[in-house]
């Protein structure tokens, strides 16, 4: 990789509305140290300001279920989706899950792990210019990596955080070009998770046995991962011997190497050994007191035969409900490729071999990520879906604990998003009949499904279109001052409050009048119409025609559609 070239202008048309900078100062992560460069990188690295918003369609008849249900499949190119998605679910989410392509150089399957397909090419073309044409394999998928990352921060919650699948391929890039945008004291943890359950005889070198699961954390300082629920594995090791009225337990070591004063004592065992005291260069975890304390109690465990050196009684009823994550995920706790495999041809009809996905996700495995990062209520969020699993993971995880977990669900290749992603859920989530002929009872639940419009937002002429209602332009108005997503109703000029300010917009006919004195144009008698608010007022109009008025009343007036315009 060489030195990043030149930025490409941007249409003046195809800047759009972010985030003002004040809205979105205590989500900006400081300055990591060192930076990655590639060839391209200046192209890209503020190319998200440049995506046009575009507005999602619903499509009913690709729709399942309850399409109420706050569950969304969205078919389009992710970076457009996850634009036209901001306005709605910026800073709502809790848990980004991700499986971007690894870059394995593989071209031979339909998701072109070789990021060399023609919409990735032609995108290049684009925005990065001739030189795109030529770049090397790791340089391109720099290209399209950092823009989705970059808008994937701004829909995590202040305790959200994000989880995405790699291997060797590019996990060093990924690692540095994470801590670019996310910062690098927001790394949490780099898993390993095993994969396969044999080694591969074929393998040139090493067979390889595992991938990498990187996650960072929008505020790692606050951020803290839940415990993982308690197998029967883990509550087999507590037994009960000696027939405790406190109940099963397990010993732990009376023993440490840090040094402690009052930790150097003898003891006697129920036998009369005398012990002269710890290990040599280890001391007791407890003072002499305390020591008796545990024993007269009967908490200290001497072996069966009463001669053994002392360890501690650790009860099972005392034991959190979960234990703390660790960063080996074997696959006999979450699975492999091939449970992956076979989970997905059970759902999914193929047409030959060649369709079939050949790097699916086990649902064990993105359950495992929701237990560890989400709550019951939480928002999910894959821009790179695939063949669903994610949202078949949701699904699943709430009928095991009762939650109310919502996914968003992004794919590019329409064949996939149809006959694949959303046929996955729908069967998961409705039910369908095994290759056995049994039936399986659906997991509940629905989703909708949508497009992205063929036009932006914005016409050619830089004007709103004339089809965007109300409500939508709502969520970009919304989006573009606080930068948040809207989560009102849109039903009335004032949406909302932030901050201490009130923020209005007139437009598309809201109050019922289009006429010049009024509707879409900030008046005297439209203001007096307004719902009130005493404090400072932000206006989105066509017009003001309101003078000096308008600074008695506390109100900042913003022209659409320019002030949705960078």
């Amino acid at each position: 990789m060489t030195g990043a070239i030149d930025a490409q202008p941007l249409h003046e048309h195809a800047r759009r509305a972010t985030p003002s900078p004040d809205a979105r100062a205590n989500r900006r992560p400081p300055h990591p140290m060192p930076t990655l460069n590639w060839i391209g990188k200046e192209a890209v690295v503020k190319h998200h300001q440049a995506v046009p918003f575009r507005l999602l369609e619903a499509v009913p008849e690709r729709s399942c279920g309850d399409a109420s249900s706050g569950n969304l499949i969205v078919q389009g190119d992710n970076l457009h989706a996850l634009k036209a998605l901001l306005p709605r679910y910026a800073g709502q989410v809790k848990c980004i899950y991700i499986d971007p392509p690894y870059n394995t150089g593989n071209e031979g399957w339909v998701y072109n792990d070789n990021v060399n397909s023609p919409e990735i090419r032609k995108w290049l073309g684009e925005v990065v210019g001739k030189e795109g044409e030529t770049l090397d394999r790791h340089d391109r998928w720099l290209c399209m990596m950092y823009p989705r990352l970059v808008l994937l921060r701004q829909f995590l919650r202040e305790d959200g955080a994000i989880f995405v699948s790699i291997d060797d391929n590019e996990v060093a890039a990924l690692r540095l070009v994470m801590d670019e945008i996310f910062g690098a004291k927001n790394f949490v943890a780099t898993v390993l998770w095993q994969k396969v359950f044999a080694p591969k005889n074929s393998a040139r070198h090493f067979s390889e046995d595992h991938d990498y699961i990187v996650i960072y954390a929008l505020n790692a300082d606050s951020w803290r991962p839940n415990l993982i629920p308690r197998d029967e594995g883990a509550n087999a090791r507590y037994k009960n011997p000696d027939n405790d009225p406190r109940g099963p337990w397990t010993s732990g070591d009376l023993q440490a190497r840090n040094y402690y004063s009052e930790g150097t004592y003898p003891v006697t065992c129920p036998s009369g050994r005398v012990i002269s005291g710890p290990g040599k260069g280890m001391y007791w975890r407890v003072s002499k007191a305390n020591f008796d304390r545990l024993n007269q109690e009967g908490r200290i465990w001497w072996g069966e035969s009463g001669n053994n050196m002392p360890r501690l009684k650790r009860y099972l009823s005392d034991v959190k409900d979960g234990v703390v994550p660790q960063t080996m995920w074997f696959y006999k706790d979450v699975g492999h490729t091939q449970e992956a495999k076979k989970e997905l041809l059970e759902l999914v009809d193929f047409n030959t071999s060649d369709d079939v996905f050949i790097t699916p996700k086990p649902t064990r495995l993105i359950q495992r990520i929701l237990q560890i990062a989400t709550d019951k209520d939480s928002l999910i969020l894959d821009s790179f879906a695939g063949s669903g699993t994610t949202a078949h993971a949701v699904l699943k995880q709430n009928a095991e604990d009762g939650g109310k977990r919502r996914f968003i669900l992004v794919e590019m290749d329409e064949n996939i998003a149809r006959n694949v992603t959303a046929e996955r859920v729908r069967r998961a989530a409705l039910g369908y009949t095994n290759a056995k002929g049994q039936a399986v009872t659906g997991l509940g639940s629905g989703f909708q499904f949508c497009r992205l419009s063929a036009e932006p937002l914005f016409d050619a002429d830089g004007q709103i279109r004339r089809d965007v209602t109300f409500a939508q332009l709502a969520e970009f108005v919304w989006f573009t001052e606080t930068g948040t997503g809207f989560t009102g109703t849109a039903d009335s000029p004032l949406l909302g409050v932030h901050e201490g300010r009130a923020i209005y917009l007139l437009y598309n006919g809201i109050l019922k009048d289009r006429s010049i004195g009024g509707g879409n144009v900030l008046t005297g008698p439209v203001f007096d119409t307004l719902p009130k608010f005493a404090g400072p007022k932000v206006i989105y109009a066509a017009a003001n025609r309101m003078g000096a008025r308008a600074a008695r009343e506390g109100i900042t007036f913003k022209q659409t559609p320019y002030a949705l315009e960078m």
